[in-house]
């Protein structure tokens, strides 16, 4: 009998991800996934998957899940109370649930994004190859709603062995790394100065996409519309505004406004972590 979990509550807004679809931009599919794929990695590993098998991602914690069969969990990513079945528990370790328990999750006291892992992994369809929920391409399940249920795999590894996996703690100012253009030829000269020298705010318009910072303007040199190319992670696209637009995990896969810089790979976790109102600053890798 394959094991389910209840969404008693989906908190604020919660979908399935895994390691996403790489190698589909040809075709129009972004990669998606897990916006924070270390914290996804992490949990994972806690209750003994693969790495890639999916689990939860939850915006700012909220979520309540219940457990129709004994199942070992773990939660990583954005700080927040955790309680199993009524007793408290931690985050970054495995979490034994019996059947009939609730798991709860507090509101993050930090960061943005909190992952969910069970042990087996999250058993929805594939759709091209992955269980991720791509909200901008309209792949994967749909955001949890109260009442729904996730069906529980059984792709296992031996358990790791450890009940504790500690973390650093997130910083109050992030500093992202940064690597110049590709059309640093659309800017003013002191434009990539200005990048890495002043801190720029997380507007509220934040989601998988992206999120659009505030700061001082980011001069263009040059005036008209760049033909659409390809767009990555990370990707630092500047309207005619002046203010950056960051791409995250469900990012288009071609953009038509220049980028100024694009964000490390190393460092797309700790962007995926950012949170409304939250300063940001960026330095040359």
């Amino acid at each position: 009998m394959t094991s389910k979990i209840e969404v008693v509550r989906p908190g604020i807004f919660t979908t399935v991800q895994d390691l996403g679809r790489p190698g589909l931009a040809a075709i129009g599919v972004g990669r998606s996934g897990a916006a924070d794929r270390g914290s996804l990695r992490l949990a994972n590993r806690l209750v003994g998957n693969p790495e890639e098998n999916a689990a939860l991602e939850v915006v700012l914690g909220g979520l309540v899940l219940r457990f129709s069969s004994p199942a070992t969990v773990a939660v990583t990513g954005a700080p927040c109370s955790i309680t199993a079945g009524g007793r408290a528990a931690g985050p970054g370790s495995p979490v034994f649930m019996r059947a009939g328990e609730e798991l709860v999750l507090g509101m993050a006291s930090q960061g943005l994004r909190c992952y969910v892992a069970v042990r087996g992994g999250i058993d929805v369809p594939t759709v091209l190859g992955a269980r991720a929920t791509d909200t901008l391409g309209k792949l994967g399940p749909p955001a949890l709603s109260a009442g729904m249920t996730l069906p529980v795999g059984q792709r296992v590894l031996d358990h790791p062995g450890v009940d504790l996996a500690p973390r650093a703690a997130l910083p109050a100012e992030p500093v992202l790394r940064v690597t110049p253009g590709p059309r640093l030829d659309w800017f003013v000269p002191e434009a990539l100065s200005t990048l890495v020298g002043s801190p720029f705010v997380a507007t509220p318009d934040v989601d998988r996409v992206g999120v659009r910072l505030e700061g001082p303007e980011l001069s263009r040199a040059r005036g008209g519309e760049l033909p659409p190319e390809a767009a990555v992670p990370g990707a630092l696209q500047i309207p005619p505004s002046g203010q950056p637009i960051l791409f995250l995990a469900d990012h288009p896969v071609t953009g038509g406004y220049p980028v100024l810089a694009v964000v490390d790979e190393a460092d797309l976790d700790l962007a995926a972590q950012v949170r409304p109102g939250q300063r940001v600053r960026f330095r040359l890798g």
